[in-house]
Parts: C-alpha cells; sequence; structure tokens
C-alpha cells in the first residue's frame, strides 16, 4: 500500500507549515544550554506554534488513557525518543533529541535534531553527525521507484560502517493528514523490499542510531523509550515528498 497521496496543492501547505516548524525548531535548539529544564524548551515550542497558527500536534496525541502532554519531545542521552519535558535540567555534556511536530492549515508535519549541551565529547559528537548524515543518506533513496527497503538499507549500511546501530522497534512513517500514516519507514532492511515509493506520497524519515545495542524499552510513563544497555542515542527526522524531480524535503 503506497500510503494516502497528497495533492500537489496540499504537499505546499504541507511545506508551508513545514518552513515554520523547522525554524521553530532552530530556536528551540538555540535555547539549550546547562541550566535549561526540558519543560522550558517544550512551553517555548507551544507558545511558537501557536503564533505562527499551528497547533502543537503531540499535545494529546495517542491513547485517550496516557495521552501526550507536551508540545515536542525532549530525549536525553539513552532516551532515543518520546522523552516527556518537565524538571528535568539539562547539564554540560548532555545531548538532547528535540522532536516537534505541528498542524497547520489541517496538514501534518514532524521534525526532529539531536543537539549538543555546552561541550560534548569526541564519541557523542562523532554520534550526532552520523546520525544527521544517515538522515541525508536516507533522504537520496526517496525517490519515485524504490522502495522503503532502499531508505532503511542505506541508513543501516551507513550507521554500521561507521560504528552505531540503528534502532528496530522505531521506525519513520507516513504523514500529512495524521501524525502517523502508512506506509512504516524502518532504518534498516533490504534493497528492493517493503512498500513502493510514488508520486505524492510524504513520508517521515527519522534515523535513530545508538553507541550500544538497538534494543529498547519503555519506562513506566508508558511515553519514554530508552536503550536497554544505557548506551546514547540520537535521532535526526525530516517530512519528505516523493516527486518526480527526486525528494523534497518539507521541513
Amino acid at each position: 500500500m503506497p500510503g494516502q497521496i497528497k495533492t500537489p496543492e496540499e504537499i505546499e501547505l504541507i511545506a508551508e507549515g513545514g518552513k515554520l516548524l523547522r525554524s521553530i525548531l532552530n530556536d528551540v535548539a538555540k535555547l539549550v544550554k546547562p541550566g535549561v529544564t526540558t519543560k522550558d524548551l517544550s512551553d517555548f515550542a507551544n507558545k511558537e506554534i501557536r503564533k505562527v497558527g499551528g497547533v502543537p500536534s503531540f499535545i494529546g496525541y495517542g491513547e485517550k488513557r496516557n495521552p501526550f502532554p507536551a508540545a515536542i519531545c525532549t530525549s536525553v542521552n539513552d532516551v532515543v525518543v518520546h522523552g516527556i519535558p518537565g524538571k528535568e535540567v539539562l547539564a554540560e555534556g548532555d545531548i538532547v533529541g528535540l522532536d516537534i511536530g505541528m498542524i497547520y492549515k489541517n496538514l501534518f508535519t514532524d521534525t526532529a535534531i539531536t543537539v549538543a549541551v555546552g561541550s560534548v565529547d569526541e564519541k557523542k559528537q562523532k554520534l550526532i553527525n552520523t546520525t544527521k548524515r544517515a538522515l541525508e543518506i536516507g533522504i537520496q533513496q526517496a525517490v519515485i521507484g524504490n522502495k522503503t527497503g532502499d531508505i532503511g538499507h542505506a541508513v543501516q549500511t551507513f550507521a554500521e560502517k561507521e560504528g552505531f546501530s540503528v534502532v528496530r522497534d522505531l521506525v519513520g512513517h507516513g504523514v500529512g493528514y495524521s501524525v502517523h500514516e502508512d506506509p512504516q519507514v524502518p532504518n534498516y532492511g533490504k534493497k528492493g523490499t517493503g512498500a513502493k515509493l510514488v508520486e505524492g506520497m510524504v513520508i517521515a524519515i527519522e534515523p535513530m542510531l545508538c553507541t550500544g545495542t538497538y534494543h529498547v524499552y519503555f519506562e513506566s510513563d508508558g511515553w519514554t523509550i530508552r536503550t536497554e544497555d544505557g548506551g546514547l542515542s540520537a535521532h535526526f527526522e525530516h517530512t519528505i515528498a516523493i516527486t518526480r524531480k527526486g525528494p523534497r524535503i518539507l521541513t
């Protein structure tokens, strides 16, 4: 199943929202420094999203009994994704993943980066740089006629060559009409497998790399996902449109 195809007009609106969202995410990243709480970052993002006429798509997402409570996910050190912002104070040498989503003109975008808190050691910086590069390499495979497995294979091959593991239990996804849509976009796999990429698809590609094992577990809050061995993890994400001219980054 190719997922839900977006019209050219819808893709332009997603791009409009995506440009705004990326600017907000960049501003959130500038606030990251020792002594700042993760709640400070989320409160700022919430305010800025609403200022541009958007709605934070993560607030209230999930099951009614345990909806996500914040505008962004803040994932520190061994947290892979879905860290809940709160009283946690960022410290020199931490790394923090910032994942943000927005509804803008009834369409959804999703994007993420991982940033250093102050100065970090060489290992942490390499993890950040490699995860960012893995996203770029995955995006290069997002062309008409390829399959999701081509994206995953490219990400996995590069990540493992650089000495990092790729999370298996969490994947990228279609996006546009809701936070998560078909198809799933794994960050590992074999060439020529998975869903076929066709013009008009909009997908979120989001490598999650770890310094140790790729096995993860959920914390008791039902959201926070950590590496099983306490190894570090980084996360980067863009919303991408599949077009005749190649992959178009919308965020």
